[in-house]
């Protein structure tokens, strides 16, 4: 924790339900808040999965009224959140449900934004950039990994620019997040896989964060924990409901500590991989992780011996340095036996793009002005960025 005058935040839904049957308490939600026409923003892939009418059914038999705008997608852009908007006014709604992961999230947030304080989205980019409250708004995840439904963070792709926006703003912080292990059994184990590792990512990042507290700190530690006992349980079987469980709060409480501690610059660069080649946010990090925090090392030795602790790892005997390096290891091992491509380059065939390293000057500079990597523990040159990304490929 830094030392002298700093004011530390702490951002929260007001409300969370994490377990199962969590779901069906909803309509009750929606109607306290005073939504009367709520907007639910989620994807195609769950209305064709039938997620979404596990909502749509307990909301029919409540008597709730809704319209249902399935236009996001992965690593949502300007353009998704603007239809989403015009959709929202033509229906006159006047609250918000997010039905899904992180696109879901982002693109509802998004939404909320505009709908609220007028503009384009392109507007709130940066921290706290709006000066409106948003609709009522119920958050519903169905992942766990992006701890979107309990955050104040929005990421927009810029489709003019190929960059994903960075919007931090203690006003899209959802009023209630919803976490029930049911809406999240059937998801794949490359899903599983990759929003898991977005979550540990998401509580390393905050452990070494310039800005952590003991708060955030006493989150991650829980979480990692979590991630370690549970993630390869949950892709090796989607169905073990105390394995979904298990991340499902690991994932929220990683996000309990992101959500004040910020990130760094595995979710700097990484948005720059989702702009440039719409990758997958998950992957990209994971593939990301134990390069940027190998770099990160020499400025939290202290944390990186802790986190080997919890992940697991023996480090009686060591030195300080070699028990700290275990948990870079332990990163790559628990990424290796989900499923993780190994580098970006083969990331890139197993979607269809080649990531080239002729884009690395552009992403590199794209990355060092990203929100999320000023709270990184050590501040990397963009020759340092340059060479993380390369030994990525």
């Amino acid at each position: 924790m830094a030392l002298g005058e700093q004011v530390y935040g702490y951002f929260i839904p007001s409300v969370t339900l994490i377990g199962i049957g969590a779901r069906k308490e909803i309509p009750q939600k929606v109607k306290d808040l005073g939504g009367k026409k709520p907007l639910i923003v989620t994807d195609k892939g769950l209305v064709k999965a039938g997620i979404l009418k596990q909502i749509t059914d307990l909301l029919d038999e409540a008597g709730v009224d809704y319209a249902v705008f399935d236009g996001a997608v992965p690593n949502p852009t300007d353009q998704n959140v603007h239809d989403g908007v015009d959709f929202y006014k033509k229906e006159a709604c006047d609250s918000l449900i997010t039905l899904g992961g992180g696109s879901s999230h982002d693109t509802g947030k998004g939404i909320g934004l505009v709908v609220s304080g007028g503009g384009k989205i392109h507007d709130y980019e940066g921290i706290d950039q709006s000066s409106a409250n948003l609709p009522p708004y119920v958050a519903v995840n169905t992942t766990a990994g992006t701890a979107s439904e309990m955050t104040r963070f929005c990421i927009i792709t810029d489709l003019s620019r190929k960059v994903k926006m960075a919007i931090v703003d203690w006003r899209v912080t959802p009023d209630i997040a919803v976490d029930d292990p049911v809406l999240m059994a059937g998801m794949p184990p490359k899903l599983t896989a990759a929003t898991g590792m977005d979550a540990l990512t998401h509580a390393v990042e905050a452990y070494v964060s310039t800005v952590a507290t003991p708060m955030t700190d006493s989150a991650v530690e829980k979480s990692i924990e979590l991630i370690f006992k549970y993630l390869r349980r949950a892709v090796a079987n989607g169905q073990d409901m105390e394995a979904r469980e298990g991340m499902a709060f690991a994932q929220y409480m990683a996000g309990m500590a992101f959500n004040s501690a910020s990130l760094g610059h595995v979710h700097a660069m990484a948005h720059q991989l989702g702009g440039f080649y719409n990758l997958p946010h998950g992957e990209c990090n994971a593939i990301l992780l134990p390069h940027v925090q190998r770099f990160n090392l020499i400025a939290r030795v202290d944390r990186f011996v802790r986190m080997a602790q919890i992940m697991g790892e023996d480090v009686q005997g060591l030195s300080e340095r070699e028990a700290a390096e275990k948990a870079i290891t332990a990163i790559q091992k628990l990424s290796e036996d989900v499923g993780i491509p190994p580098n970006l380059v083969e990331l890139g065939k197993r979607y269809g793009t080649d990531v080239k390293e002729g884009d690395i000057e552009t992403m590199t500079i794209n990355a060092q002005k990203d929100a999320s990597g000023f709270t990184n523990p050590r501040t990397p040159s963009d020759e340092d960025v340059k060479a993380i990304f390369r030994a990525a490929m």
